[in-house]
């Protein structure tokens, strides 16, 4: 009698869940929970539901259907949490805007959000649908940094606009194009240290605790950051130029495992951020209002925009006042971009705004899980730079409306006022999901060799 041991048989492969299920349950909690949102702002303020509450929902979520259908069919395996994440903070983002609108009837500017999302979502599911390997992105590192340099060019014989050049206005249509060199730098980081990091590790000369690469290898990517830098200098965009050196510095860590880059990070941005706030008069004041927040008050001129911000978050307390009936609209012009997060920290209290840190914390954290999932160098730094452009922006915003840090004039992530942050965040969105698919599909099983048949019994 023949027969093979159960022993001799290798175990089955374990099957990864693909947890699209969970996706498609968690993305209809965020379009409820959005929906009564909406819904709560109108009985709050006239003591009626919203006449459009029912379309408002059902766009909603037919754009987190098509999002969730692009996920389904092409990346498969992706993170669950990524996408119900950002209809949520989409999803809260129009509520707020929604109810600053209601005491701006001048200045409507939900409806232009809910289509600059709509065209977010169109751009996710585009990347979703064609980018079937993120490895095809390094190829076009240094065609990444030029493009990146043209969109920030691009807008400075235009006006400046509340005292920096980064817009493009034609009649009654504005754009940012520097949203998206955000992330053209993040692919040409990490194709240029992917491809060196080993280089930048370990060549070049030793300083105290700290390996110098040699011109030749750390040259390239030190001269477009400093080009990228100077032209926000020029146009006044401090709250970039910041982000753009986080970016550098955390990605130059990431790929060369040396602590001295984040020290010598920290001495240049601060020697960087004292001689701009000595010498740039619109910076210089933002700096004296951080200081001093309360200086016009003393001077009898009344609260301005960050003393307004913190009798906010003052006013708010635990629970907060309730969706609809803060006053945060006191602010001023920024209410609806900048100051955005004095809002939902006044009308959702501490805890709703705890909530809403934690979302962004949860979605940073998935992508650098991603990342450290990742067998290829360059897809691990992707997605580390992805995912450090969403907190360094998150922690820029929060730690200027909260007195933390001076204000920066950049826009919070989905909650804010603005197409072109909305549409790139969608499109980071998207590059991380494409990214966790990769790291969470099952690999083929190794062949392994066929045992020999063990002859039993007798004759």
């Amino acid at each position: 009698m023949t027969a093979s041991t159960a022993a001799d048989e290798p175990p089955p492969a374990p099957r990864l869940a693909r947890r699209r299920g969970v996706e498609l349950s968690l993305l209809v909690c965020a379009v409820l929970a959005s929906v009564y949102g909406y819904a709560d702002v109108g009985l709050a303020k006239s003591g009626a539901l919203p006449p459009d509450a029912a379309r408002y929902g059902a766009g909603l979520g037919l754009l987190a259907l098509l999002a969730h259908l692009a996920v389904r069919r092409c990346a498969p395996y992706a993170d669950p949490l990524l996408l119900p994440i950002a209809v949520l903070l989409n999803g809260l983002g129009l509520v707020l805007i929604y109810r600053l609108d209601l005491e701006t009837p001048h200045t409507r500017a939900a409806a232009t959000q809910l289509v600059w999302s709509t065209i977010g979502v169109g751009l996710f599911t585009v990347a979703v649908l064609l980018l079937r390997d993120h490895r095809v992105l390094q190829r076009y590192a240094y065609l990444s940094a030029a493009s990146a340099l043209v969109l920030m060019v691009v807008p400075i014989p235009f006006p400046a606009v509340n005292g920096a050049k980064i817009w493009i206005r034609l009649g009654g249509f504005s754009f940012q194009p520097g949203e998206f060199a955000k992330i053209l730098f993040a692919v040409f980081f990490a194709g240029y240290l992917a491809a060196n990091r080993n280089a930048l590790a370990y060549t070049g000369r030793r300083i105290w605790r700290l390996q110098l690469p040699t011109g030749r290898v750390l040259g390239p990517i030190v001269a477009i950051w400093l080009l990228s830098v100077g032209v926000l200098v020029l146009e006044r965009d401090l709250g970039t130029s910041l982000l753009f050196f986080g970016l550098f510095v955390i990605m130059l860590y990431v790929a060369t495992g040396r602590t001295g880059w984040i020290a010598v990070g920290l001495l240049l941005a601060a020697g960087g951020a004292a001689a701009v706030g000595s010498l740039e008069p619109h910076v210089h004041s933002r700096v004296q209002d951080w200081l001093h927040p309360f200086a016009s008050i003393d001077a009898g001129r009344g609260p301005g925009q960050l003393a307004q911000s913190l009798f906010a978050f003052a006013a708010g307390g635990m629970f907060g006042t309730g969706l609809g009936t803060g006053h945060s609209i006191l602010i001023g012009f920024a209410a609806k971009s900048d100051f955005i997060l004095a809002t939902a920290g006044e009308e959702l209290g501490l805890a709703g705004l705890t909530a809403v840190f934690l979302l962004y914390a949860l979605l940073v954290a998935r992508g650098y899980r991603a990342a450290l999932t990742l067998s290829d160098s360059f897809g691990r730094l992707l997605a580390i730079g992805l995912a450090s452009i969403l907190a360094l922006q998150v922690f820029v915003i929060a730690g200027g409306v909260t007195g933390l840090i001076p204000l920066t004039g950049m826009a919070m992530p989905f909650l804010a006022q603005g197409g072109s942050s909305v549409v790139t965040n969608w499109v980071i969105v998207a590059l991380l999901i494409r990214v966790s698919d990769s790291a969470r599909t099952p690999r083929p099983a190794v062949e392994t060799a066929t045992p020999t048949p063990v002859r039993t019994g007798t004759r």
